[in-house]
Formats: C-alpha cells, sequence, structure tokens
C-alpha cells in the first residue's frame, strides 16, 4: 500500500469512529467494540488502534492498560471546566480576526454557513455539525495565533462533543442557526466587539443546554 493510501485510510477510520462517538452509536463509557468496528469498516484491528490513539489525543476515549479504548463520559463538571476556557479562547480570537482575516477567508466562512443553513433546514444534524465545526476552526485559523490555534485544537475534540449533544435540542438548534447569522454579520464587517459578544453568547448558550441534555441522560428533546 503506497502512504497515500494509508493516510486516506488512516483519516478514515478517525473520521468514522469518531462520527459513531458524535451520533451514539458509542456512548459515555462504554468499551470500544474493536471486532465489530474492523468488521464493519472491512480493516484489520493495526489501523483501528491508530486511530483510537488519535482519538484518545481529542479527549474522546481513554485507552486501557490491555490496548482497548473506552469512550469517555461526559460530566456537567467537564462542561463547566471547559466551556469558560474555550469561551476566552475564541472571544480572543474574535478580537484578532477582525484586523488580519482576508476577503476571500470572509467569503469562504460565507460559502460554509449557506451551506450549513442548508443542512439544518433539510434536518441533517450530521452534516450541520460538520460544518459548524469548519466555520469555527476557519475564524480560529485565521486569527493568525499559532499559540491560540494550538490551545484551541486541545480542546476542540471534547468540546465538539458536547456541542454535538447540546444540537439535540431542536429548540437549541434553531438558536444557534441565528447566531450563527449574527456571527457571519459580525465577521463580515469587521466589527469585532459584537463578533467576541457574539461568540461569548453562542458558547454560554451551548454549555447550558449541553448540561441539560446530559442531566436528562443524553436523548433528543
Amino acid at each position: 500500500m503506497t502512504e497515500p493510501d494509508h493516510a486516506s485510510l488512516h483519516d478514515g477510520v478517525v473520521a468514522a469512529v469518531r462520527n459513531m462517538i458524535f451520533d451514539g452509536e458509542l456512548i459515555g463509557g462504554q468499551r470500544v467494540p474493536e471486532k465489530l468496528i474492523c468488521d464493519t469498516l472491512s480493516i484489520s484491528r493495526t489501523p483501528l488502534r491508530e486511530a483510537l490513539k488519535v482519538l484518545a489525543s481529542e479527549g474522546l476515549l481513554a485507552l486501557l492498560p490491555n490496548r482497548g479504548a473506552r469512550v469517555i463520559r461526559l460530566a456537567v463538571e467537564d462542561v463547566d471546566d471547559m466551556f469558560p476556557v474555550m469561551g476566552a479562547l475564541e472571544a480572543l480570537a474574535g478580537e484578532l480576526v477582525c484586523a488580519k482575516i482576508s476577503d476571500a477567508q470572509i467569503d469562504e466562512i460565507r460559502s460554509i454557513h449557506y451551506k450549513m443553513a442548508a443542512h439544518h433546514k433539510n434536518g441533517d444534524l450530521g452534516g450541520y455539525f460538520k460544518l459548524n465545526q469548519q466555520i469555527h476552526a476557519g475564524i480560529m485559523a485565521a486569527a493568525g495565533n499559532k499559540t491560540l490555534g494550538d490551545l484551541y485544537v486541545s480542546l476542540s475534540g471534547r468540546i465538539r462533543m458536547a456541542r454535538y449533544r447540546a444540537n439535540f435540542s431542536q429548540q437549541r438548534w434553531d438558536q444557534a442557526m441565528t447566531e450563527h447569522e449574527k456571527i457571519l454579520d459580525a465577521l463580515a464587517k469587521r466589527n469585532s466587539a459584537q463578533l467576541t459578544k457574539m461568540l461569548r453568547k453562542h458558547l454560554k448558550n451551548t454549555c447550558d443546554t449541553a448540561k441539560s441534555v446530559i442531566k436528562s441522560g443524553g436523548t433528543r428533546e
């Protein structure tokens, strides 16, 4: 197998297992069923275990001494710990990005936003969520601060898990879409004060809803 093929396989396995976690096919506290996943994806144990290491580094899994893995169980306390830190990071990105982002980068984020809106309209949570994360990552990247970006990546896995669960609430999902409209508007106007305000509000509302969903057992409302 050539290196590009190996890289493609690796990325595909990581994405597939990550989606199983986000979609609730693998739930918090559950041991990862390696044989079942290998059979489902038609892969050997080696690429799966490589993928599990990546997902552990993202904070989604805990590796066990016998080389297995368990899905992290997200608690209310975890959300309370993580979200204020992520809020500070995204607020700083909002301050920096308006002075640095190019017209082309704004156009790219706007394009992603409209595609995301179509997924929301069609009730496609998975498609919406993937593009939602691209927008947040795009704003962070356009801020042009490597240290900030590294800190963001270190938190992003478990934050994504909480954000995804927050959108289990249809009311919160609709609200989040409205908030993203305002985030895009502030970004397009390069209004750093408004962008920072909206990013903080967006994350605070997500935090509150994620905690409610966790307390309710993680089911859709």
